[in-house]
């Protein structure tokens, strides 16, 4: 499964990317998960391609937006008022078998991945 993404980048805090992922086909789950150096991979963003349901980590709420274009084979990722904390390789996945976006989320793993695109917020 091809997944391309791109857009990942080095900003100042408070700045930020949009990120996207070019995929050949839809999964039941899509969505971005990213890993700190030191830390466990976290699911930050996931859409339901299907009813175009969304669920977030808690820590980007309110600042990070994912969303879904079908004529264009890509999924976004807008990420605003970026932090430090938010630093790290941000990888598009999806998952054929995922029942809940919350728990595929923090469940961290995924049917397919990616490359990554790293992603650096200085303070």
């Amino acid at each position: 499964v091809a997944l391309v993404e791109s857009g990942g980048a080095s900003v100042q805090a408070g700045g930020s990317l949009r990120l996207s992922c070019v995929y050949i086909a839809s999964f039941k789950c899509m969505g971005w998960f990213r890993h700190a150096p030191g830390k466990e991979r976290e699911g930050v963003a996931g859409i339901f391609p299907i009813s175009t349901l969304t669920e977030y980590v808690d820590s980007v709420k309110g600042r990070f937006a994912i969303s879904q274009d079908n004529a264009e084979q890509t999924i976004y990722l807008q990420m605003n008022s970026l932090k430090p904390e938010d630093t790290g390789m941000y990888y598009c996945a999806v998952d054929r078998s995922c029942v809940e976006l919350k728990r595929w989320l923090l469940r961290g793993t995924s049917e397919y991945w990616g490359q990554g695109t790293q992603v650096t917020v200085s303070s």
